[in-house]
């Protein structure tokens, strides 16, 4: 599995706020969103999912238009080949881990036993090997949210949506869903843009970070670069954090 490229001009209006914010990246890159409360970070990554229609702007992935304000293309979300995963992992509770990972599949046509097997690799690559038939009700929250990724990436996406999903966690938890998100990202040389409060998971997951203030992107650039030389009061308090281990 490759990622695609991803092109996006997202221009959504609501009740006053106004996002107009352009985010890219070349296929099996791995791109970190920053920004205050309300900046409109998960409006971007729903626009991008086709769950928030643009206003204006478009949106490309790979060689396809999957929206354009101007022509009115809107392809459902459903067909985007986009996985959104978020801080609730929002598995099936009715189904196994095992079912849940090979959901997607299932839905693309893959044959029952086919989708059942590889759901078992992918259990065994987040560290839930022999864990398939359990349901969620019987999981923990980290062991939930690696079903979830596995699910997400199970489903071959061609870009993967993270909107902070390791707020709910604990520390420690956080810190080994981290590493393993960064290792399976690589693994499946997945396309990602990755939503953070937490310069940790941009230092760790991302080679590109882009801070999105008020709507409008304030500063992108090299991780590294954008928490060394920061061009605004919120990254400069995030990067000081960082540097302390705190939260900002």
């Amino acid at each position: 599995m490759t990622g695609a490229a991803l092109d996006a001009h997202i221009v959504v209006r609501r009740h006053g706020f106004d996002l107009d914010a352009r985010i890219a990246a070349v296929p099996g890159e791995v791109v970190a969103v920053m920004g205050p409360s309300g900046a409109g970070k998960s409006t971007l990554l729903t626009a991008i999912a086709g769950l928030t229609r643009l206003d204006g702007g478009a949106v490309r992935l790979g060689e396809s238009v999957v929206a354009d304000a101007a022509t009115g293309v809107h392809v459902p979300p459903d067909r985007r080949g986009v996985v959104l995963l978020g801080q609730d992992p929002r598995l099936f509770p009715h189904l196994s881990a095992r079912e849940n990972v090979a959901f997607g599949p299932r839905a693309k046509g893959v044959d029952k036993a086919i989708a059942r097997r590889d759901a078992d690799e992918w259990l065994a690559r987040v560290g839930l090997d022999g864990a398939g038939t359990r349901h969620p009700d019987r999981l923990s929250g980290g062991q939930q949210q690696r079903v979830a990724l596995a699910r997400a990436l199970a489903a071959d996406p061609r870009v993967l949506l993270l909107d902070e999903p390791l707020t709910s966690l604990d520390v420690e938890t956080a810190a080994d869903v981290r590493a393993l998100l960064r290792a399976q990202l690589d693994a499946a040389r997945a396309t990602a843009v990755v939503v953070s409060h937490d310069a940790t998971d941009a230092s760790a997951l991302a080679a590109r970070l882009v801070v999105v203030e008020g709507g409008r992107i304030a500063q992108e650039g090299a991780v590294d670069d954008v928490l060394g030389a920061p061009a605004t009061r919120f990254i400069a308090a995030v990067a000081a954090a960082h540097r302390f281990g705190g939260t900002p």
